[in-house]
Order: structure tokens, then sequence, then C-alpha cells
């Protein structure tokens, strides 16, 4: 018989769960209680366990093995009925989504920081996922934050640890586990929506490519799919091991963070494509010989060349991306006649567009992109996108680069991160930055015109509801812009991202430096927000 246990605590009040779930320190999460009461104010918010069907894994960072345990433990003693659970407790975000739509769950529980560092100094996170497989939606999340201001109690199971190592089923107390292998369904997907034969016979003819899975958990997925089932040589997958400091790295897909993949992609005798995927496996960097692709040109690549890929050679719905993503995708979806959306920074925000049937594709400037298969960004499901239309066309990532840019124009694009700023300091740049969008239009800066300022707000199109401080727009002559937001996804101070565009038609100019091409720009930005005074920072921590 299992013992329940009934332990007092004390609130938690604050830790509400923000787009990407509750992230702290590694440590923060390991205090004596913490993660149990958290789970509690997850399982209080919902509307209790009883009888409901789970599904639980992460990334594979320090914890995640005991998290996982303290999980299972603890949705026994909430009266779930089933968790379908990772094999050694490890699934990718995208996979998770899809195994909770795919099995019919009521949610789903992702243990994961996402790109964060992990180790015993780095960062952990815990996500709750809804029934359509994707991020809880703002609701949700306040009724979470509610239950942790009211928890005075947790209740968990006393008993041994489950065998996460062995796919198969077992029983803790009344509610039964099931450990399932975290690619099978995954990789079965990804056959349903490409054409892996036509993929196939690409790497089959010489085709050669790199994926550096970042010490992280899409790992396992590459192997098998890239390696064992298409055909790509051993060795194709680098740092394809999940490692629970993820080696020591940040495993950020991004020029700065994957600098080895880097720089084999721009050196001699460079393989034809490059890809990348951080922790959790939902980003994805793009990278061709010679040639980086941003993420806000992946995605209107993807959408321009969608009717590659069997899953969309209907045509797409429609697309969506984050606001502070480049204007890139506007002008496909307008080649396209379909609709764009403009959505604030968060996944949860394209559920709606995608239940609604109103979007097929959508992405973030920050390396994610995803379509209607789920409900979360996948990182393999665009690089196996990026290999479909490779295959289908017979072009080079240069080659399709160039094409795309003399048909639609170059939006030249940056985001510059500045890290652990001072929070009081940030809180006032962007403060006072708000204060005078309305006197900016009219005005010159580092000798550029503003021509106008605002603060996004979303009105959803499918229920209405209404998102305010998205992030502050200054909109400049010929075509340019800056975006300025203080970011969610740190554990230490705050993080100052400023994205920075411009629209390049001239032939003579589609393959200028993005940093000497949005020079004006970056000049501009710093005088509008007196920035590099106000933080002390000559540059940012990184540029992307």
């Amino acid at each position: 018989m299992t013992t329940i246990t009934t332990v007092a605590t004390q609130p938690i009040a604050g830790q509400k769960p923000g787009t990407s779930g509750l992230r702290k320190k590694t440590s923060v999460f390991m205090t004596p209680h913490y993660l149990e009461n958290y789970i509690q104010s997850v399982w209080n918010g919902i509307g209790g366990l009883k009888g409901k069907t789970l599904v639980l894994g992460g990334d594979g960072r320090y914890f995640n093995d005991r998290a996982a345990q303290v999980v299972l433990r603890m949705a026994a003693a909430a009266g779930a009925a089933r968790v379908i659970v990772g094999q050694n407790a490890l699934l990718s975000t995208p996979a998770a989504s899809h195994l909770i739509r795919s099995r019919g769950a009521d949610g789903g529980i992702v243990l994961s920081a996402s790109h964060n560092p992990g180790g015993p100094d780095g960062d952990f996170g815990v996500k709750y996922n809804v029934s359509n497989g994707g991020p809880a939606p703002e609701s949700v999340t306040d009724a979470i934050l509610e239950a942790t201001g009211k928890l005075t109690a947790y209740q968990i199971c006393e008993t041994a640890d489950i065998d996460l190592s062995r796919v198969g089923s077992a029983a803790l107390g009344d509610m039964q586990v099931e450990i399932v292998d975290p690619v099978s369904d995954y990789q079965a997907l990804m056959a349903q929506i490409f054409d892996f034969d036509k993929i196939r016979a690409l790497i089959a003819g010489g085709f050669r490519l790199r994926f550096d899975a970042m010490h992280a958990v899409t790992g396992p997925y590459a192997h098998q799919i890239l390696e064992k089932t298409l055909g790509a040589p051993a060795g194709t997958v680098i740092n394809g091991a999940p490692s629970p400091d993820f080696g020591q790295g940040h495993p950020d897909p991004n020029p700065i963070w994957a600098k080895t993949l880097m720089d084999e992609m721009m050196g001699e005798n460079a393989p034809d494509f490059g890809a990348a995927s951080d922790g959790d496996g939902d980003r994805n960097m793009i990278v061709g010989r010679g040639i980086y692709v941003t993420p806000s040109d992946s995605l209107a690549v993807l959408a321009a060349h969608a009717t590659c890929v069997p899953a969309y050679a209907g045509g797409l719905a429609g697309v969506a991306r984050s606001m502070p993503t480049s204007r890139a995708l506007d002008r496909v979806a307008e080649a396209l006649g379909i609709g764009c959306y403009e959505t604030p920074t968060g996944w949860k925000y394209f559920g709606n567009l995608l239940d609604a049937g109103r979007a097929t594709l959508c992405g973030e400037e920050s390396a994610g992109t995803g379509s209607d298969h789920v409900r979360e960004k996948d990182g393999l499901w665009a690089v196996l996108f990026w290999l479909n239309i490779l295959a289908e066309t017979g072009l080079s990532v240069g080659e399709l680069m160039q094409a795309h840019w003399a048909r639609f124009g170059r939006n030249y694009y940056t985001r510059h991160d500045y890290e652990a700023v001072d929070s009081d300091v940030a809180d006032a740049l962007v403060a006072d930055l708000r204060a005078r969008l309305g006197e900016l239009p009219g005005q010159t800066h580092a000798g550029l015109k503003v021509t106008g300022a605002d603060e996004f707000a979303y009105s959803d199109p499918v229920d209405g509801s209404l998102s305010r401080g998205q992030g502050l727009r200054v909109d400049l002559e010929g075509g340019g812009r800056i975006v300025l937001r203080l970011s969610g996804t740190g554990t230490e101070g705050a993080t100052l991202r400023l994205y920075l565009e411009r629209l390049e038609h001239d032939p003579g100019h589609m393959n200028d430096d993005p940093q000497d091409a949005l020079a004006a720009i970056i000049r501009a930005a710093d005088v509008l927000t007196g920035l590099s005074e106000r933080t002390g920072r000559s540059a940012p921590d990184v540029r992307t």
C-alpha cells in the first residue's frame, strides 16, 4: 500500500509562470519544499488531477531526474489516472506537445529552462502545457499564481523511485506510469509531414550536413532520424549525448554559442548544410556553406516554399510572427495572398490562430519556428523542412537565399542583447522611452527621421483578448524599425533586447555585413534610448 503524506508548507506568493514556465536557479528549485510547493500550486491552479492523464519529460539538465520522480509521486497523490513519461525522463518540448495531442492527455509537465545553461549553478524550469499541447494561456498561469499565494500544504506519495530507464509500464499506487521511447512517436509524425525518401536520396547523392545537438535533448532524435533513418553518415550529429550541464556550454543555437558549428560552416571544405537546436529542442539555427540564415529569414523562406513539403502541398491557411520578428514574412504572405498575423512574443499567442485554422506556419525571431503539427516551436522539424526544400529545389542554401532576396527584398536584421542589466536601470530606461513615444514622430535622431512610434498591444482575433505592454516600436524613414523589449527568460537581473531592421531592395547591396548595413539604425537606437550611457555597456553581450 502506498502512503500519501500531507506536508504543511508556506505560500510561495509571486511565483507566476511566464510563457516558458517558471524559471529559477537550479539551487532555488532544490531548496527543500520549493519544487513540491510549485507542483502542488499547478495541481491546485488547474482544478486538480483526479482521473486525469499527464505527459511528463524534460531536457535532461541537472536535477531533471530527481524532479521527475517528485512530479510522479505528487501526481499519484493527487489522484492522476496515468502519467506518460519519456524514457529516462527525457522528452523534447515538441515531442511532449505531440504526445499530449496524440494520446488525448489532459496536459503535461515539461522540465526545462529551454536555452538557458544547466548544471548545479545553472537554471531549471517547470512548464505546464494544456490539452492542446501548447503552453498554458494567461487564464491558467493566473490561476497557478493565485494558488501559490494560498498554499498551506502539499501531498506526495512515500514510495521508492520508479525505474524510468526501461520502456514499459509500472504502478505508483493507483496511478499507471507508462514509460515510452521519447523518439519513436515524434519520428513517425515527421515521416508523415516530410518526404523522407527525397531527403534520403539527397544525402545519398553526396549532400553533406552537420547537426549540433549542443549536448542537449535533440541528440537522440537527430541520431535516430538524420543518421539511422535518413542515412547521414555517423558523425553528422555532434554533441549528441544529453548532458546535465550541456557539456558546460550554453545550449542556445546562435552564432555565439554554436561557434564550433559556425567556424566549420564558414571554413574550407564546409558541409552543404548546418543546423543546431537548443536545450529542450524547440529552437533551431540554420547555416549554409558560408552563409548564416537569420531566424526571421528562415521563417519567410519556409513560408515561400511550403508547398515543397507533402503536409503543406495544398498551401498555407495563413502565417504568424511575433512582433519583434522581421517583416520579411509579411511580404511573402502578401505575395501568397494569405493572412499574416503579428502577435506578442510567446508561443501561447500562436495557439488560438493554429487551433482556429487561421495560421499554418508561425515563428519568432528568437530561433523558434513551428506549424500546426504541434503547439510548440520545433527545432528538428525546421531542419527537416529545410532539407526537404533543398531536396526539392536542388538549390544550395546560399542560392535559395539569393533567389528569395531578389524576389522579396532583404530585411537586414539583428538583435542586440544586454544581459544581467541592473533591473532598476532597465526599468527606468524602458519607462523613459515609453513616456516619450508620442513626441518622437517627426524628430530626427542620428540622422534618421522617426515616422511613427507606439507600444505594441495585441487584440486576439479569435477570442478578443487584449494583451498590452508588449514592446516599444519606433519606425524610421526608409523602412527602418527599432524595437525595445525587456525579456523574461533570464534568471539574473534584466535582459534588454534591441531589435533592429531595415529593408533593402538594391541588388548591389544584398550581401553587405548586417551590422554594417544597420549601422545608422544602431546609432539611432543608442541615441533614442541612451542605452550605452545608462547601462555602462559599450556593446551588447550577444549579437544575433
